[in-house]
């Protein structure tokens, strides 16, 4: 008891803090939402819940009942209690710092806003429904599972969400429906088992929503929630089609999966307070996976909401997807990188929505679209202009920024556009309002040659960097010849069978791995470019205000779409393996995963049409049918992520932060390094410092899920330029669930590099028992430092 009046002696400080700030000369402005973590200790009996007892604190120092509601209204947004022990606050900054001195908090931490990233691919990804083995049936599709969807919220009617021939909701389920605005409690069903939103965070920043354009209830207003929860888990619908594009069946990756959904994204963004909650409430729900399509800047794990959200639902034994970003094609850019995370990049499957650009010099240029009203007049030819030749500021114009066109130069016109800024469905708009009969879109540089299908408000395409290159050259030269450029656009439906594929996406995120270089990220990458799922009934397939279509599916790409897919997987491999932790999970999927195309090539890079490397796709693309039966697998405890933080140089204060464990360090540092986590997949750092030769060694435990009495000998594809060695060379492994340890020694010869310069390599580690090949990549980085 003594403890617990200490830990409520210290609250009321907090409480004072607070009440003084308030009552003080400095602006309410000022304030800024923190997330405040505090040692755990038993709360004293007299209050039901943490929330009372925060709230009950402040409120004995207040001195009036009106300033009683201005320390609510200004102070406690959300308290947690299960993945992370605190709360949340509206704070200035001497507040801030004046927390954070006292003994029992832990760490106070600025909040981040982030943002979502955003049906053929259960086909492509090899899951049959026929037959009599294979992982859908193994698992029963997934059906006692049960995946968290922190998002944008649900449209429960959708027919990918009915509960047709679904047993009762699972007995360990203790979620919620929390009926709100247009969503009764009778939205959910044995499908969509629960539903929650949170929105204190988010109006703690921005003031109250506005309800004309904003659903206080978990319903999607927006699209990108119900498009991924059907990804996960959709059941099977059909017919299925946007516009009448991708004609066919629609699933997700775990059919009988049931859902829960987390609305923490709203018009202004996700942020991080509402996050953590959503993550506090889908453990304490009993949830089986969580995934979450929304990132945003990396920074180190204890000023991460989503990292330390993520270890907590690990620690409890749920399995975390998230998505890798959309920050490619550019090194360095790949988010939600912590180690107990699945990091999930984007590919292409084999289906394309070919739109083909003719121009009036009869050249024919490739682009992408899903545009499904009135096409262009065949076989007539329509004059085209360069939007940046058309308006005041030639930069606003070649962007079709809203109001930049001119309507008397573009009317009747084809239009084409720059990638940048506002949404490509949006400039569509721009050029229509304008008066132009069609647009073309052009990537910039940046982009590369990576294409996304949209479905746009008026007859569009998209084209690749080289290609507006070339019809900006056409533009140009016709112009001057006295013969004005002319085009039209051929829509030619749906195209399957497409090789090569899978490429993996321009956009998807990239390593290294800004945070921690010795943990290879992405993880995996998955279908991310114009993938079907479901879409709510009020938003237009663009996703812009003024289109009025409404269509059951719609096609979006991105890291978001990539994600799910993954965690559907992991329902479907949970069910079939309820023993597998987390980490077990994933290290069949990463272990497992492909990197050929279906030329029997190695994947390539969509923004450069060359190979791609270990840094774009991680361990490789998914392939869910080996993954039922890995073999071995890479299994990791929470007290291994402990010592990993201890020699990537947390302080033992950093690692409780993130952790809610107390650290000892000493143990840690006398096993290694960072890069003997017991991780799938094997990065090496050399940091040249003038030397000649350089090693490292890393030590791995695999679990025996195979067979007894199995034999794995390994292959190795050492990096170029590095000797690798592995002891032993053979693991006889006697019983199922056996451990046992090698030893892998790298050493590499230094290069010469300019200052500030890095090269990197990447060869593999295979053991093999004759019937299961078991593989991680290794990857070697020479850096020249300053």
């Amino acid at each position: 008891m003594a403890s617990s009046l200490s830990f409520l002696f210290s609250l009321c400080l907090i409480s004072s803090l607070v009440l003084a700030s308030s009552s003080s000369s400095s602006s309410t402005t000022d304030r800024k939402t923190f997330i405040v973590q505090v040692q755990r200790q038993a709360k004293p009996s007299i209050f039901p819940t943490h929330k009372n007892w925060y709230e009950s604190s402040l409120a004995t120092l207040s001195s009036s009942d009106s300033q009683k509601t201005s320390t609510f209204d200004n102070a406690v947004i959300h308290t947690y209690e299960n993945v992370f022990h605190g709360f949340s606050a509206k704070l200035s900054p001497s507040e801030a710092s004046k927390l954070e001195s006292l003994p029992h908090v832990l760490a106070v931490i600025p909040e981040q806003v982030r943002y979502v990233q955003t049906t053929r691919s259960p086909e492509f990804l090899g899951l049959k429904t026929t037959g009599s083995a294979g992982l859908l049936k193994e698992s029963d599709f997934g059906s006692d599972l049960v995946i968290g969807v922190i998002d944008t919220g649900i449209w429960p009617e959708r027919k990918s969400f009915n509960d047709r021939d679904l047993g009762p909701v699972p007995s360990k389920w203790k979620g919620q429906c929390i009926a709100g605005k247009d969503f009764p409690a009778t939205s959910c069903n044995r499908k969509l088992i629960g539903a929650r939103y949170f929105c204190d965070g988010y109006e703690s920043t921005n003031g109250k929503m506005n309800e004309t354009t904003e659903l206080r209830s978990p319903r999607d207003s927006d699209g990108h929630g119900t498009h991924t929860a059907s990804i996960a888990a959709g059941r099977y619908v059909f017919p299925a089609s946007t516009l009448g594009y991708a004609r066919g069946i629609a699933a997700g990756m775990a059919p009988k999966a049931r859902l829960a959904t987390y609305k923490v994204c709203w018009n202004a963004g996700c942020y991080d307070s509402d996050i953590l909650a959503a993550f506090d409430a889908a453990v304490a729900d009993g949830v089986d996976v969580i995934s979450l399509s929304v990132g945003g800047v990396v920074v180190p794990y204890y000023l991460d909401s989503i990292a330390m959200g993520a270890f907590g639902a690990a620690d409890a034994g749920v399995f975390v997807s998230a998505s890798a970003g959309n920050g490619g094609p550019g090194g360095l850019t790949v988010t939600n990188v912590a180690p107990w995370v699945t990091t999930v990049g984007a590919g292409t499957m084999d289906r394309d929505f070919p739109a083909d650009v003719k121009l009036g010099n009869g050249r024919t240029i490739p682009g992408v679209s899903v545009y499904g009203g009135p096409g262009l007049t065949p076989g007539q030819m329509y004059p085209l202009l360069y939007a940046g030749n058309v308006g005041g500021d030639g930069y606003s114009s070649s962007l079709c920024l809203e109001g930049s066109l001119d309507p008397k130069l573009v009317n009747g016109k084809i239009v084409l556009c720059d990638r940048g800024i506002n949404s490509r469905a949006a400039k569509g708009e721009v050029v229509q309002k304008s008066g132009g009969v069609g647009m073309i879109l052009a990537n910039v540089v940046s982009d590369g040659e990576g294409l996304v299908a949209d479905c746009h408000v008026l007859p569009a395409t998209s084209v690749g960097a080289s290609a507006g290159d070339e019809i900006r050259t056409y533009i140009t030269s016709s112009s001057k010849s006295h013969s004005p450029p002319t085009a039209t656009i051929i829509f030619k439906g749906t195209k399957l069978g497409v090789r090569p594929a899978p490429v993996v996406a321009s956009f998807s995120a990239r390593g290294p791995n800004p945070e921690s270089p010795e943990i290879l990220k992405p993880d995996v990458i998955a279908p991310g470019v114009n993938i079907l799922a479901a879409w709510p009934d009020r938003v237009g397939p663009s996703g812009i205000s003024s289109d009025k279509r409404r269509t059951e599916f719609n096609i979006l790409s991105g890291t978001s779409m990539a994600c799910p897919h993954v965690s559907g997987l992991a329902a479907l491999l949970k069910a079939a393996h309820p023993d597998w932790s987390p980490a077990a999970i994933r290290s069949a999927l990463m272990t497992t995963a492909y990197t050929v195309d279906n030329r029997g090539e190695t994947m390539l890079d969509e923004s450069t049409g060359n190979s791609s490397s270990v840094l774009e796709f991680g361990s490789g693309h998914v392939h869910p049918e080996k993954a039922m039966d890995p073999g071995l697998v890479y299994d990791i405890t929470s007290y291994d992520y402990i010592d990993f933080l201890c020699n990537s140089n947390y302080t033992t204060k950093n690692i409780q932060v993130i952790t809610r464990k107390a650290a000892d360090c000493s143990g840690a540092k006398k096993a290694g390094h960072a890069g003997n986590l017991n991780y799938p997949s094997l990065a090496a750092v050399f940091q040249q410092y003038g030397k000649h030769k350089m090693s490292t060694h890393f030590i791995r435990t695999v679990t025996n899920v195979g067979e007894p009495n199995s034999v794995y000998r390994v292959t190795v594809r050492p990096p170029s330029g590095t000797l690798v060695t592995v002891q032993p060379d053979k693991l006889v492994f006697r019983r199922v669930g056996q451990k046992l340890n090698f030893l892998v020694r790298v050493e590499a010869t230094a290069l010469k590099l300019s200052a500030g310069s890095s090269n990197v390599k990447s060869g593999s580690i295979v053991w093999s028992d004759g019937n299961h090949k078991v593989t991680s990549p290794l990857v070697v980085t020479m850096q020249q430092p300053f």
